[in-house]
Formats: structure tokens, sequence, C-alpha cells
């Protein structure tokens, strides 16, 4: 996925690639393949950078990927009004233009970073370290990165989080599994989106989404959740609840975790409870 030169390029990582860059150019002066593998190469390494970032503050980073107009937003606010005055909330924004999206988080009291990529079409390491730098992390317990609308290229790229969720929403048609499997094999847990629309549109089947979910060998949750009334996201409240105690039960013992990422057929489990950065971490609770 993600393989064309230009795809895999984006503000972040672009002075490797251009001028005097460190991928400039392969050993015979010419943008190849290798180059490809270069970049993704870096992307590791921050991503890795990242997490270890995310792990000296004892926070939870997950990755919101899903295609465009799923309800990714939504869901954060939705998100927000509930369990913000519980926990420290924060988020990175992916989109090409606007800050739409950032302005409608920060209307909630959450601290929102805008990552506009101009072309790119999906977010990456880099570009996400360097909105951390303009990110205040004391007292968050969830940072959520919102990728932009894609269901291919996201996939591929670790930004240093910890889970990946992916929404499907009922609009899209319950085949997403099937027809974009890369995506669907990366998940750590599957929404099921706008479910308030099901009695709208039969033809979408729960289980049989579920089913092409399974038939990818995942064993990703799924759940099906609407932002129309805080009942309707339980399953999903109650997942971010164990799974950031999880992660501090992780860090207490000193380990961390990554997602799966898979490129050109290949999964690649990032950081599998690999051990976490030494510095004393700094688990916050607000009640």
């Amino acid at each position: 996925m993600c393989e064309t030169y230009g795809c895999n390029i984006t503000p972040g990582n672009e002075h490797l690639v251009r001028g005097e860059g460190k991928h400039a150019k392969t050993a015979d002066g010419r943008a190849a393949v290798t180059v490809l593998q270069g970049l993704l190469s870096e992307n590791d390494h921050q991503a890795a950078r990242n997490r270890q970032h995310f792990d000296s503050r004892g926070l939870l980073a997950l990755n919101l990927m899903s295609a465009p107009g799923s309800g990714k937003t939504s869901l954060l606010e939705a998100t927000i009004e509930i369990l913000g005055q519980h926990f420290g909330i924060a988020v990175i924004e992916g989109a090409l233009e606007t800050e739409n999206d950032a302005e409608r988080i920060r209307a909630k009291g959450v601290q929102a970073i805008q990552i506009t990529t101009g072309s790119a079409c999906h977010l990456d390491a880099h570009l996400v370290h360097d909105a951390l730098q303009r990110l205040d992390l004391s007292g968050i317990d969830i940072l959520f990165i919102e990728n932009i609308g894609n269901l291919v290229c996201p996939a591929s790229f670790d930004l240093g989080q910890h889970r990946n969720v992916i929404l499907l929403s009922v609009p899209e048609g319950d085949d997403k599994p099937a027809k974009y499997p890369v995506m669907f094999r990366c998940a750590d847990l599957v929404l099921c989106a706008k479910a308030d629309l099901l009695p709208l549109m039969p033809e979408f089947q729960p289980d049989r989404a579920e089913r092409y979910l399974r038939d990818l060998a995942s064993a990703a949750p799924f759940e099906s959740v609407s932002t129309r009334a805080s009942s309707d996201l339980t399953p999903w409240l109650q997942w971010l609840q164990d799974e950031l105690h999880a992660q501090r039960a992780r860090l207490e013992l000193g380990r961390t975790i990554g997602p799966n990422i898979h490129n050109n057929g290949v999964r690649r489990q990032i950081a599998s409870e690999q051990g976490a950065p030494g510095q004393q971490h700094h688990v916050h609770s607000h009640g």
C-alpha cells in the first residue's frame, strides 16, 4: 500500500528526499524503491521515539482510522463530553486542508493540534512529532490521533501509537473489511459507527461485517456504536478505560506495546511488549 514515491512524501519527511537529504538519491543516483524503503525505515525510527515520549508521560496513544465521513470527529466530541471530566484528553487532527476538525475539538475545551498535509493521504511519524512540539501533554491520559480519511495508506505507517481503532460506518456498506483487508488487519478495535441508521439501512448486516473481519484472521473486538445517545457508546468507553488500565500496568512493569502495521502485504508487529524507556512514568488520574 502507498507504494508511490510521491504518496510517501509528507511535509514532515520531505527534508529527507529534497536537496541533500539523507534519502534524496539512491546509490546509483536515481529515486527508486530503495528510497521508499528508506522513508519507511526513517518513519519507524521516529515512531519509536514518539512512543517512548508517550510512555515517559504515562499516556495511551490511539490512532483512529476510517474512510472519509465515517464519524471520527463526532465520536471524539461525544467521548470528550463523557470522559473529559475524568481523564485528560488531547487530540491530533489530520486533514489535507482546513482546521475544521481541530476547531470542533477545541470547542469542547480540549487541546487539539491540526496537521494539514496538502496532498499526502496519510499521517506519518514525523508529522506527529512536529505536532507534539505544539502540544502540552502535562496531565494527559489519552492522546487521540485522528488520521486522514482513507482506508488504504494510513495502515502502513506507525505513528508511535499503542493501538489502532478502525471505524466502519453503516452508510459505507458491510463489505469494507473484505474490500480493504490491509486496513482492517491492523485493527485492535473495529467500531461499527452510526449504528442508529441500521433500522433505515437493513442491507447493512453487522454480523456479516464481523464475519468479513474474522475471515482476515482478526480477533479485534467488533462493537456497534452511535453518538446519538451516551448509552450507545458504552462498549467504546469501556474499551478505552480497559486499554488505559492495561497501558498503565505495562508501564509499571517497564514495558510497552505497539500496533500492527501492514506494508506490501507484510505484517509488522511494532514494539510488541518491548521494554519501555527507563524514565519515571507520570500516571495521571482525574477521578
